[in-house]
């Protein structure tokens, strides 16, 4: 397991239509870049957003379906009613209570962009902005530099996503990076699954089975901030340790709208790159395994995916997917028991996720 250097993995190029920055009036053409590998899987990620548009997954009769939800052309990513598909998020991944935070005796203030909070990085989150790219060999690192107060975080911040699909198929995700201040960094990937195929909507959700590596999740209040509270799983429906079919426990979430919480997946270190997660669609056979160095893991059931049209035709809406967000658990800056989200000059921030995909016959 691990970054692949393999001859029989594929990497083309082409044109994903034009970008127009709203700020600037500068327009930019976006490049999409497919990897194919000899097992019938292809990834496609964009440099807008640093996002991963499509994943094609063979199912265990040969059938080969797109299983991450998106758009056929770069207008839908543009859309204010795209909820994060595939995209890469920064600086700061999750939730911060009341849009602010105190670093070094100074008082920052973030956009609220989720009631009186900040969320996935703020209004123009990393998630909306054209990414640099260069290639080497199999491997797209696609480069950003948010600059010293940009969103109001402190400090020019320089941010490395590498993408690889490896014969494996696994999709490694790699982030780096570096800043000039003390600032806030927590990046992941937002995509959307769906094994059972990114049209099959909430039916096929339902027959999913979820298991995920984590005896503790962060308890919130009703805005999704954390408490600070660290809540056992056992004997709650957040008890995922078994494998769950979504079907039988999705109701029963306190919220009553499905999963959207962070679970401890390295009891608070960061220490070496382990199991997180295991999703099977049984019908299908396909299997998503994920894996990572970061000590938490936000699984959300797609609660609130706005009613809409997507790839190929496709209708989404409520409990069309899930995410599993590898993370710093969100809110970390206000809650001295949680892991670091801190980086200072001179440190490098890294994390590590792969997405790994089997067929089951």
């Amino acid at each position: 397991m691990g970054i692949f250097e393999n001859s029989t993995v594929t990497l083309e190029q082409d044109d994903f239509g034009t970008f127009k920055d709203p700020q600037t009036g500068v327009s930019q053409t976006i490049r999409r870049f497919t990897w194919k590998n000899g097992n019938g899987v292809s990834v496609q990620v964009i440099n807008y957003g640093a996002t991963v548009i499509a994943i094609n997954l063979p199912d265990k009769n040969g059938k080969v379906d797109d299983i991450t939800l998106g758009y056929d052309s770069l207008d839908g990513y543009l859309q204010s009613n795209n909820p994060y598909f595939g995209a890469t998020i920064g600086r700061v991944a999750n939730r911060i209570a009341n849009s602010t935070f105190t670093l070094n005796g100074k008082v920052y203030q973030l956009a609220a962009n989720d009631g009186p909070n900040s969320l996935h990085g703020g209004l123009r989150g990393f998630d909306k902005v054209v990414w640099d790219y260069y290639v080497k060999g199999t491997k797209v690192v696609f480069s950003y530099t948010s600059s010293d107060g940009e969103e109001g975080y402190p400090g020019s911040l320089v941010s490395n996503v590498t993408f690889q699909l490896s014969d494996e198929n696994e999709i490694v995700i790699d982030y780096r990076s570096s800043t000039t201040k003390p600032t806030l960094v927590n990046l992941t990937n937002h995509s959307y699954f769906n094994l059972a195929g990114n049209g099959s909507g909430v039916d096929g959700l339902l027959e999913h089975v979820v298991a995920i590596n984590a005896d503790r999740y962060t308890e919130t209040d009703d805005a999704g901030i954390p408490t600070g509270k660290l809540i056992p799983v056992a004997n709650t429906v957040f008890d995922l340790l078994t494998p769950t079919k979504l079907k039988d426990v999705i109701n029963s979430v306190p919220s009553t709208q499905g999963f959207d919480n962070n679970f401890c997946i390295y009891k608070g270190t960061r220490q070496g790159l382990g199991f997180v997660s295991r999703v099977e669609h049984p019908q299908s056979g396909r299997v998503l395994e994920v894996y990572s160095d970061q000590p938490g893991v936000q699984f959300y059931t797609g609660n609130s995916i706005p009613e809409q049209t997507g790839k190929s035709g496709n209708k989404y809406g409520k409990h069309s997917a899930f995410c599993l967000e590898t993370q710093i658990w969100p809110d970390a800056i206000h809650h001295d028991n949680f892991p670091n989200v801190v980086l200072n000059p001179g440190q490098q921030y890294r994390h590590i996720c792969i997405y790994k995909f089997l067929v089951k016959a």
